[in-house]
């Protein structure tokens, strides 16, 4: 038998896909795993079958099979930079983790893309991050991509992306809590005890990232008064360093109009309160053709970022919600994810 020891990051599925096993390999192998979605946790020791390989790449196959956190993003981050394109870091997350930032293009006309604000909705930080790789591809080689050239289009638009706004809650999802995690007896009395981690949406202090914007007041009157698993927005508006890092960023780069993509639903919301330019309902439907989306005026809630935008800037913003199911959906959606959300991204850089 083969040892190996868990690393940050690592899931029962990464571990069997990159040794070449199944996860129900580690399972058999590894009695206190006691299923294929158990939590493994970092400095904790496995057995590998003697036959698997060392550590490999994931090949395409096995990686719509896997999750995505902060040290997959870091793998894209140096792939997108030995193809000249760097990150830029806009601030930190409460464990001190890097949010990342990248610019593409020269264009005068500015948009802004952003995922992995809720910490179970880690598939949409997985498209944007792999969406920015195959676009940065595309620019070297000069390639055409559903027949739009990148190379032509990065000429008239500069996209600014953030796939993980979220990364300490992602890595909770993923990876759950364990002895000498810093925020370990504040995540289970957050949590009620329970050990299970799948239904948490909200930073590592249990404030959700996307309902703490200006606009607060009114929406905070019906969700909970105290750090939560999800909907909880914090004592004031822009507590969070997560949301002081994108609310910076935005106020940085003025974009013309903002995508924050999240999960579930496979709709679209395209206004706040009357308050959106009229051009929005014409962009709204270019999406929704490019994606087989449905449009959804206003969500009717106050706190969002894209609510935030719209009225702070009068300019145009849209949720995206990606998938359908129960959150965290599982790995094999992002397929879905991907088919649908790739024209539609392509296209949000034409709108």
């Amino acid at each position: 038998m083969v040892t190996y020891t868990v690393r940050k990051g690592d899931t029962v599925s990464l571990i069997a896909y990159k040794h070449r096993i199944r996860p129900i390999d580690l399972v058999m192998h590894n009695p206190m795993i006691r299923f294929e979605l158990d939590y493994v946790v970092p400095g904790q020791n496995i057995t590998l079958p003697e036959h698997a390989p060392s550590n490999s790449k994931l090949t395409e196959e096995e990686d719509l099979l896997c999750e995505f956190g902060l040290q997959q993003l870091e793998e894209d981050r140096l792939s997108i930079e030995q193809l000249g394109i760097k990150a830029s870091v806009i601030g930190f997350s409460v464990m001190g983790q890097p949010i990342y930032a990248w610019t593409i293009g020269t264009g005068k006309k500015k948009c802004f893309y952003s995922g992995g604000w809720h910490a179970n909705e880690w598939h949409t930080s997985k498209f944007l991050s792999r969406f920015l790789l195959q676009c940065v591809q595309k620019c070297v080689t000069s390639d055409h991509w559903h027949g739009y050239s990148l190379v032509e289009i990065f000429k008239n638009i500069q996209l600014h992306i953030v796939p993980m706004v979220n990364p300490d809650g992602i890595d909770l999802v993923l990876q759950g809590v364990y002895e000498d995690h810093p925020y370990k007896k504040q995540i289970v009395e957050i949590n009620q005890g329970m050990s299970r981690f799948n239904h948490w949406s909200a930073n590592i202090r249990g404030v959700d990232l996307n309902h703490q914007w200006p606009g607060w007041e009114k929406e905070a009157q019906g969700s909970p008064t105290k750090p939560w698993p999800r909907h909880y927005g914090g004592p004031h508006p822009l507590s969070e360093p997560e949301s002081i890092a994108i609310f910076q960023y935005v106020k940085k780069i003025k974009p013309d109009y903002v995508l924050a993509f999240h999960s579930q639903g496979q709709v679209i919301y395209w206004g706040y309160r009357n308050l959106e330019p009229p051009e929005s309902k014409e962009m709204v439907n270019k999406l929704c053709q490019a994606s087989s989306y449905s449009a959804i005026h206003t969500a009717e809630s106050d706190a969002g970022f894209k609510d935030w935008f719209i009225k702070d800037t009068r300019k145009s913003g849209f949720t995206i919600e990606v998938g359908t199911g129960t959150n965290p959906l599982p790995a094999q959606s992002f397929t879905e994810i991907w088919t649908n959300n790739v024209t539609l991204a392509l296209k949000g850089l034409t709108l």
